[in-house]
């Protein structure tokens, strides 16, 4: 197992490999905040803390909405060395973003990160949603770690499972992310397609993220503890 800190919605640090990451960062005050595609997404709740130590490389599922990548977010970009993110997300960002395409690895040090495929709503989202990507990093002698990113595709996880399972540590975006795209499809997994994930994954440590502090997000806490305790798996849940 490792140590993850949650900061509130997608933002999470944690050490792997001797390198310390952070996923998504989002410090931002609450308020209303427009995405590119119009949607107005409400922050009820501030991050619990900031990093206090330096941060390796930001994992960053993609940069088009302020729940994942908000002002004080991309201000910090600006002090890591390394932001990992989807192709056209590094070319938006510049600086010291790379883009990496589904599959494509990089290696850091002694962990490798992979970018795995994601989906940020229904099939055919993309154009709307955008790009979206997770990952999974791997290093000699200890098991994988698998970042979601915002997918609501289980048929992703599977594809992931095959090629990097079992699973040692997997953060799981949850929430059951809902707005008035698509006519309210999933944005995000459910707390029971959450818990099929873990499943799949044959996750021993599951950190759920990104069900709390916006209203978008239409289950939170006991949903999700509900959803796991069901599957048999809240004994290897981290819940904050």
């Amino acid at each position: 197992m490792i140590t993850v800190q949650t900061f509130g919605g997608p933002t999470a640090l944690f050490e792997y490999g001797g390198l310390r990451f952070l996923t998504d960062p989002t410090f931002d005050e609450p308020g209303d905040y427009v995405s590119p595609s119009g949607t107005k997404l409400t922050k009820l709740a501030p991050s619990s803390g900031r990093p206090d130590q330096p941060i390796d490389a930001v994992l960053l599922s993609h940069d088009q909405h302020a729940d994942n990548l908000d002002d004080s977010g991309r201000a910090l970009l600006a002090d890591v060395p390394l932001t990992l993110t989807t192709p056209d997300g590094a070319q938006r960002l510049g600086g010291t973003a790379r883009g990496l395409a589904p599959w494509e690895s990089i290696t850091l040090g002694a962990v490798t990160v992979t970018a795995v495929p994601a989906r940020h709503g229904p099939e055919g989202c993309e154009p709307i949603t955008g790009e979206v990507t997770g990952f999974v990093l791997t290093a000699d002698g200890s098991q994988p770690v698998y970042v979601s990113g915002d997918n609501a595709s289980l048929e992703r996880v599977e594809e992931i499972a095959e090629r990097f399972g079992p699973i040692g540590t997997a953060l799981i975006f949850a929430g059951a992310v809902r707005t008035g795209l698509f006519d309210g499809a999933l944005l995000t997994l459910d707390s029971e397609q959450a818990a099929e994930a873990a499943r799949i994954l044959g996750a021993q440590q599951i950190v759920l993220v990104h069900f709390n502090s916006w209203a978008h997000f239409t289950e939170g806490h006991d949903a999700l503890v509900k959803a796991f305790t069901a599957a048999g798996l809240m004994d290897r849940v981290q819940l904050d």
